[in-house]
């Protein structure tokens, strides 16, 4: 490598509360930080319409909250630029190594880097899906489901794992009534969390059902089904759609590190329990690409935080 190629003592991916927090607060340690938006700037938090959950705020709208985050972590002296990672891989320099990475046709090089790329909600792919985004459909209920524009409505999950029955026991403390949408005639979930759906008087099965339209003027209003069986269709009437089939950490540009164990068989990146560290040295992860339980806005800045220090700790 050139000597006289710069190297920044950490750059982060990722322009959501975790790549905006870490850049605060690695700049705030004198770190030379570059932070890459990605090709969502500002992750998924700018599709959300009201925060309501983020502790000091009383309601923000997600892209206008996250545009605060970007002038705050600027104002203290964060460099940020547009641009994807394409591909982070080590090299050798003397007796060290530092990390490449890959933007288009442009290269930079740093001691460490910070991963906060976040996940993306898995789609149904549905007619409309696209117009009622965020105007009905949510692919996280314990982000939107308390908006006011959800209480005592009827409400819908589709899924049938865990995650789509922990979305139906919660939207069921809200809503009138939540219908859990499975395209199969029984639960992935565990037996524990079949047995709290079946005892939920709020929770009301639809077997052997897919979406595969949704519709409404300014707001979802109701959403058209097809029996896989039968073939019948059906109209529900319904003021939230709430998607539980999964999410896609954004992990793809760390291939280089696959023999390393980095990632798990979803693609979500292994960090050190009570840490952002992971099995490659001087590479930190934070954020929902990191997270599979709680992918919070609150909880992503956490660990934004986090992987700050821990790259402070690990240049010192």
């Amino acid at each position: 490598m050139d000597s006289k190629t710069h190297v920044y003592d950490t750059i982060i991916m990722g322009s959501g509360p975790a790549g905006y927090s870490a850049g605060l607060y690695s700049v705030r340690a004198n770190l030379d930080t570059l932070l890459f938006k990605g090709n969502q700037p500002g992750g998924a938090l700018t599709t959300t319409l009201d925060v309501e959950n983020f502790i000091g705020l009383d309601k923000e709208n997600g892209f206008d909250l996250v545009e605060k985050f970007r002038i705050h972590a600027e104002s203290y002296g964060l460099q940020t630029r547009e641009g994807q990672v394409d591909s982070v891989e080590k090299v050798p320099t003397g007796e060290l190594e530092i990390f490449k990475i890959q933007v288009g046709k442009e290269v930079y090089h740093a001691k460490t880097v910070i991963v906060a790329t976040g996940a993306t909600a898995k789609r149904l792919g549905v007619q409309g899906e696209e117009l009622f985004w965020n105007k009905g459909i949510s692919a996280c209920a314990t982000c939107d489901g308390a908006l006011p524009m959800f209480r005592n409505k009827v409400l819908v999950v589709v899924g049938g794992g865990d995650t789509a029955c922990e979305e139906a026991l919660f939207l069921s403390r809200f809503a009138s009534k939540v219908l859990l949408i499975h395209r199969r005639d029984r639960l992935r979930a565990s037996p524990i969390m079949q047995d709290r759906i079946r005892n939920n008087s709020k929770i009301e099965m639809v077997w052997n059902t897919c979406v595969i339209e949704v519709m409404g003027v300014d707001l979802l209003n109701s959403i058209r089904c097809q029996n896989v069986i039968t073939k019948a269709y059906s109209v529900v009437g319904t003021s939230g759609l709430f998607y539980a089939i999964g999410h896609v950490p954004n992990s793809q540009c760390l291939h280089a590190f696959d023999r390393e164990g980095l990632v798990d068989d979803q693609g979500y990146i292994i960090t050190e329990p009570g840490s952002t560290r992971t099995v490659v040295s001087g590479l930190f992860a934070a954020g929902d690409v990191a997270d599979k339980v709680y992918r919070q806005a609150i909880t992503s800045a956490g660990t934004g935080c986090m992987a700050a220090l821990d790259v402070s700790d690990y240049l010192q």
